[in-house]
């Protein structure tokens, strides 16, 4: 048994059905029903910090216009969100292609234009409802997924959200989400189909506590909150949909 299977953050596991409403599931085979035949820009996927995100007006102003799709679920953890796109959320997702100037030359002089697939940028959010986990642990879920998003879409980008301070006051849980968004960030630093971005417009007051005006039970985002996060987003992810892709 490999290192990575022994790892719970990097296994894929259903998330337990505590409340016997079926209700995680249900919400997975909907995701799949809704990737089908779409082409979409950007795709969120991650726990309940993406899932309502697009509760807010911030969502229709600013990743409305760019055909998004919202795979987010409450409570979820890496191992969760790896199982999930092992099993059906990625597979009839198709970057949408557009007409390009590609200057390729053919034999007859003149340029050709092709049909060529745009950057499809996958925003991942993930990684804080691992409790119980180690940040090695967590950081190794977080690889896992970004494998998963290369296998099956090849062509995509994956832009791994930093993990958010949490807890009114200093507590073990914010330092162990630091400790994952280092370890992301420096691996993620020479992958060319994936990047780092940190969201955290500095949450943590000079007190260090945070308010809750940003976040409303100091884990969740209010609307301010998601406004501070979201419009630089916007610009980051706007910056890697209107890079040239290579030929």
């Amino acid at each position: 048994m490999s290192g990575e299977d022994l790892n719970p953050a990097a296994t894929p596991t259903e998330c337990v059905d505590i409340h016997g409403d079926g209700r995680w599931m249900s919400l997975h085979n909907h995701f799949v029903s809704e990737s089908k035949d779409r082409e979409p820009d950007v795709l969120f996927v991650g726990d309940s910090l993406i899932q309502l995100m697009h509760q807010f007006g911030i969502w229709r102003q600013l990743f409305s216009p760019l055909h998004c799709l919202n795979f987010g679920i409450g409570g979820d953890a890496t191992q969760h969100v790896l199982w999930r796109l092992s099993n059906g959320e990625l597979d009839n997702i198709s970057p949408k292609s557009h007409c390009a100037q590609l200057c390729a030359k053919n034999l007859n002089s003149g340029y050709i234009d092709v049909q060529r697939p745009m950057t499809l940028v996958v925003v991942l959010w993930v990684g804080t409802n691992n409790h119980g986990h180690t940040p090695e642990q967590i950081y190794g879920g977080i690889m896992a997924i970004i494998q998963v998003i290369k296998n099956k879409l090849p062509d995509a980008h994956t832009l791994v959200l930093g993990l958010l301070p949490r807890g009114k006051s200093p507590n073990p849980l914010r330092e162990r989400n630091a400790q994952v968004n280092k370890l992301v960030k420096e691996a993620l630093s020479s992958l060319p189909h994936a990047s780092f971005y940190n969201v955290d417009p500095g949450f943590v007051l000079s007190d260090g506590s945070i308010s809750h005006q940003d976040m409303y039970d100091y884990l969740h985002l209010t609307q301010k909150g998601y406004q501070a996060v979201c419009e630089p987003l916007h610009v980051r992810i706007k910056e890697i949909l209107d890079k040239p892709t290579e030929n």
